[in-house]
């Protein structure tokens, strides 16, 4: 399996909402343990880098974080923190307000050091901030493929459609793959994806909104949270673990699909070009 995976170069992936309170955070953390369970080496990057999510959620405990890495304190293999089951993290800092807009500079920096892991990865996901700040939608547009998280709230529609808007007006996105998460069916999620692509259709012709899948409601996801542990985890069997795991399944079969960029990932692209 080793060899058959170092063909392939590593991908990106941006996890993004446009609001909080979507269940993203869980989602990337579940998706990214779906992933190793098939045999995948996963990094995750807490994008959200002024507040830590990631790290909270597992039960992690960093002793350093991405702000030591642009002081110059720490490389980033010293920041690293290890997961569940090989899980690899780069943690975010906790309150420092001047990391919510990083400056090109920075954003050089990291993308060099990134460079130099991304041989040891088979993905790597940029967990983003809510909303539509210039640290999101850098991440995002720097990513192979921006999966967006919605639930039934309506407000999350309108905030999902926002952040699509910007990213194909200001950074020229046009593909997009749409998770609904919290749903009681399938057929909920599906009727919440028919009317955000009827907005997007009607409003954004040029943009292709996909539909990867949907994760049920399931109480499970509270417990888990409030144990810090993943709930593929620590409720493997459970609706919500299925679904997740479809959801990474679908990931793997595009797993090929990455722009011709060179030898060196597609993000590496646009670092001097970011608005």
């Amino acid at each position: 399996m080793g060899k058959a995976r170092s063909k392939l170069p590593p991908k990106v992936l941006a996890v993004s909402s446009g609001k909080g309170g979507v269940g993203k955070t869980n989602v990337v953390a579940n998706l990214a343990l779906a992933l190793i369970r098939k045999g995948n080496r996963v990094l995750i990057f807490d994008a959200d880098i002024g507040l830590n999510n990631i790290d909270i959620l597992l039960g992690l405990t960093p002793r350093y974080h991405i702000g030591h890495l642009f002081n110059g304190e720490k490389t980033i293999e010293e920041i690293l923190v290890d997961g569940p089951k090989g899980l690899k993290v780069l943690p975010a800092s906790n309150g420092w307000q001047e990391l919510t807009m990083l400056d090109n500079k920075k954003k050089m920096l990291l993308m060099e050091e990134l460079d130099r892991l991304m041989g040891d990865y088979d993905y790597l996901i940029f967990d983003t901030a809510a909303g539509i700040s210039s640290n999101v939608t850098y991440f995002c547009s720097a990513a192979h493929e921006i999966l967006l998280v919605a639930t039934p709230e309506p407000t999350s529609h309108t905030d999902v459609y926002a952040l699509i808007k910007v990213l194909f007006q200001k950074h020229n996105q046009k593909q997009f793959k749409m998770i609904i998460n919290s749903v009681k069916s399938e057929r909920e999620a599906l009727g919440i994806y028919r009317r955000l692509t009827d907005v997007v259709d009607r409003f954004l012709p040029h943009v292709s909104l996909d539909y990867l899948g949907y994760i049920l409601y399931d109480e499970n996801v509270t417990r888990s949270v409030r144990q810090q542990k993943p709930v593929v985890e620590l409720y493997p069997h459970s609706q919500v673990s299925q679904c997740i795991h479809r959801l990474s399944e679908k990931i793997i079969e595009t797993r090929n699909q990455i722009p011709e960029e060179g030898d060196r990932p597609f993000l590496w692209k646009n670092v001097f070009e970011v608005r």
